[in-house]
């Protein structure tokens, strides 16, 4: 039986999507559960999972044991991963 190239492509397309979009979901639930930040306005800030690793990794260095200079010193020493992250929560919240 011949293969329906184009509708094996589309068929693919649809499933990566959906699998994107259950990603995103997971993510933003994920991060929402620890944060007073709600689902939605996780997915409406923080659209790409680039981006919620970004976040994620911010509120590790903040949530960490580590001294008060040592989480600036982290966070200045990756302030260019951080920088969209931040704005983005700071427009949130001015």
């Amino acid at each position: 039986m011949p293969v329906d190239w184009d509708k094996f492509g589309n068929d693919l397309n649809g499933a990566i999507q959906t699998a994107s979009d259950n990603t995103d979901s997971k993510l933003s639930t994920m991060i929402s559960s620890i944060t007073h930040l709600t689902n939605d306005e996780i997915e409406q800030m923080f659209p790409a999972p680039a981006d919620v690793q970004k976040l994620f990794d911010l509120m590790k260095i903040v949530k960490s044991a580590e001294d008060r200079n040592n989480k600036i010193n982290s966070i200045v020493s990756n302030a260019e991963q951080f920088g969209g992250v931040v704005l983005t929560l700071l427009n949130k919240f001015v």
